[in-house]
């Protein structure tokens, strides 16, 4: 009896590991990619290059890429990540966090009890003139400076091109 189940068994068991192989990769087609990056770094600013950063997927299946925009005088520094990311670090998060741009929110509960004679902690939060959130959710590395459709396009068409040509 033993002998007629074992090819049935081996065949089940080959399906079933397929079918989880192309389970994890739609898992993993349905994160967000975006672009993480401080205006520091070279390159995540104004005009972004695209060139020196990796794309990381969002820890967060409902996740959205975030630009931050930080201004002080003529002084700008640019941030860019996950929203899941920056929400245990970051208190001025707009409550409205669907596509596209908004001012920073203030917390008045910030720094309440704090009692600090030393101006360069910015414990506060004060020392940017104005903070803009950009949000993004439709697109994957929609928070870059510009479209990065066409270039993905070109080489899609490269590549099937090279792969009708071989």
């Amino acid at each position: 009896m033993e002998i007629f189940f074992k090819p049935a068994l081996k065949k089940y068991q080959s399906h079933q590991k397929a079918l989880s192989v192309e389970t994890n990769l739609v898992k993993l087609g349905q994160f967000l990619w975006c672009y993480r990056c401080v205006g520091t770094h070279p390159g995540c600013n104004e005009p972004f290059d695209w060139r020196w950063y990796w794309s990381y997927t969002c820890p967060s299946w409902s996740d959205k890429c975030v630009k931050i925009i930080e201004k002080k005088g003529v002084d700008t520094i640019i941030t860019r990540d996950c929203l899941s990311n920056l929400i245990s670090t970051r208190r001025d998060i707009p409550g409205d966090t669907y596509e596209g741009c908004r001012a920073a929110s203030e917390d008045v509960k910030l720094a309440q009890y704090t009692f600090n004679d030393i101006r360069e902690l910015d414990i506060k939060r004060t020392h940017f003139d104005n903070t803009t959130w950009c949000f993004c959710s439709f697109d994957h590395f929609c928070n870059s400076a510009k479209s990065t459709g066409p270039f993905f396009i070109t080489f899609f068409a490269l590549m099937f091109t090279a792969r009708l040509l071989a």
